[in-house]
């Protein structure tokens, strides 16, 4: 798959805009503001807000353009490519979010398929249409991540986003190597957004166009140079992608696995662990979140494994 078969050249190292939650729940938007200019400093390919770890299940709606607004007008003064996620679980909030963002003008906006019942290939066409509609022009990403209530395959999501054009790409779960074959045939035209700890291997396999990154939460500029060092020596990128995902596997899944946190709390987790900027661990009641002092356990081992990711 090359990118000049794609529906659009969207591609690279994309950083979550994280909430940092302050104590009493609420939203902090000075150090929200602190948070873009770092992002931004960091020059990373992109920044996108309003994902999983961006707590989009969890905010008021005059919350929502907040957010986007400080998002669009500090990337725009720096030129900094930026992508608003309009997610929502409810069709009807979705779209108005979506119709909003497109008074923006982002690189692309990101939806999820309505979750409360799974939707139906002809209803989630007939979803993603009205969407496009709604966008005015501007391309969709869809989200579909391992915890939505219907993970699609690649041939069904060929079958749902091909008749939708401005769908040009979709963030999504990688898999063993039956998956790849299957996305190769199914979804060469989408830019596919893969695990960023997963993000050299699909690269290596011609699939990945990039990531909305886990690994960008951990370290934003490490994970731009990994990045960049995909397109000089695959093989350095993936002998340091083994440390990432064995750093991932001993130390960050657990919390998941064993404990029940939530990916938007190990996302969290990875950035107080970067220690890069003002986001602490904290969710918005009324998840629960990891403490900083495992973050503060875990700086040192992080620095140890994957010391490229903290090179200055």
């Amino acid at each position: 798959m090359t990118m000049t078969s794609r529906r659009h050249p969207i591609a690279g190292n994309w950083a979550s805009l994280l909430l940092p939650i302050a104590e009493d729940n609420s939203i902090d938007f000075e150090k929200l503001g602190e948070e873009i200019d770092i992002l931004i400093a960091a020059q990373v390919d992109g920044i996108y807000s309003n994902g999983t770890a961006g707590e989009f299940h969890n905010q008021t709606e005059t919350e929502y353009e907040r957010i986007q607004e400080m998002l669009a007008s500090r990337c725009r003064a720096a030129g900094m490519a930026f992508i608003i996620g309009a997610c929502q679980p409810d069709p009807i909030i979705m779209l108005d979010r979506l119709r909003r963002a497109t008074a923006h003008k982002p690189l692309a906006i990101q939806v999820i398929l309505p979750d409360w019942w799974p939707l139906t290939n002809l209803e989630a066409i007939d979803f993603l249409q009205r969407a496009s509609v709604a966008a005015d022009g501007i391309p969709l990403i869809l989200y579909n991540p391992p915890h939505a209530k219907r993970v699609l395959r690649p041939a069904e999501l060929s079958d749902v986003c091909g008749p939708c054009p401005s769908v040009v790409g979709m963030k999504i779960a990688d898999g063993d190597d039956a998956w790849y074959a299957q996305a190769r045939v199914y979804l060469g035209e989408f830019a596919l957004f893969i695990p960023g700890h997963h993000l050299a291997t699909g690269i290596k396999r011609g699939v990945a166009a990039g990531a909305f990154s886990n690994v960008a939460c951990l370290s934003p500029r490490g994970a731009q140079a990994w990045t960049a060092l995909m397109h000089t020596d695959i093989d350095a990128a993936l002998e340091i992608e083994s440390r990432i995902c064995a750093f991932m596997d001993s130390d960050i899944v657990p919390f998941r696995r064993e404990h029940g946190y939530s990916n938007a709390a190990l996302d969290k987790l990875l950035a107080a662990i970067g220690d890069w900027g003002p986001v602490t661990t904290r969710l918005r009641w009324p998840y629960r979140f990891i403490s900083e002092q495992d973050a503060n356990g875990l700086r040192d081992r992080a620095r140890r494994m994957i010391p490229e990711l903290f090179a200055r």
